[in-house]
């Protein structure tokens, strides 16, 4: 893909425009818009001519060895529009490789295949050595009531109960708070009996001395 004089001096405008926002002018915004569509409009037509290339390039590896000349012409065409090549490219070129550009082809294809494969093999393995987040078990995050109504720790919120821990087993005796014993009231100081009442000076008369 090159770009003709007026088509850099439209990108060098947007890239001006980028590095240094400013108002555009509606000239400025055709004219970007207009190089847009027509570099979308050129990378279409790419893939097309790609297609073309590789379907050409089947029929000719199928009619091998006929078809060398103009089979090894379309495999560098292709490598050049970014194919790269499938096992029967180079099964292909190995068959063919007497000639000095089926050998220089097929060094170039062994080249390309080999970055191919490296390039998968350090994709898995990043993948691979990544560290997954833990996922944690649905058993393992359900709240449940604990014996005897529901509990709550100190900080007000409901206790979490761990498989294993149902009814009165050892993991629920260690969540419950030890029981808290009544506090004693302060003893208080023994009463003072009542003081008897004062004796008469003298005794009190019975009816009979009263009346005689």
């Amino acid at each position: 893909m090159a770009f003709g004089v007026e088509e850099l001096r439209v990108l060098r405008r947007a890239l001006a425009l980028a590095l240094h926002p400013a108002p555009a002018s509606a000239e400025d915004i055709k004219d970007c818009h207009r190089l847009a569509e027509s570099l979308d409009e050129a990378v279409r037509e790419g893939a097309r001519l790609r297609a073309f290339l590789v379907a050409d390039l089947g029929r000719y590896r199928a009619a091998l060895p006929g078809t060398a000349a103009g089979y090894l012409t379309l495999l560098e065409e292709a490598l050049g529009a970014g194919y790269r090549p499938e096992p029967d490219d180079l099964a292909a070129l190995r068959a063919l490789r007497g000639s000095p550009a089926a050998a220089a082809l097929l060094i170039r294809c062994q080249m390309l295949a080999e970055r191919d494969v490296r390039a998968r093999l350090a994709a898995a393995t990043g993948a691979r050595h990544t560290p997954a987040a833990p996922a944690v078990p649905a058993s393992r995050t359900r709240l449940l009531a604990l014996p005897g109504g529901l509990s709550r720790g100190r900080s007000g919120g409901l206790r979490e109960e761990w498989p294993g821990a149902v009814g009165g087993g050892p993991a629920v005796q260690d969540a419950k708070e030890p029981a808290k014993r009544p506090e004693k009231s302060p003893a208080k100081p023994a009463e003072k009996p009542a003081p008897a009442a004062p004796k008469p000076s003298r005794p009190i008369p019975t009816p009979g001395e009263v009346f005689p």
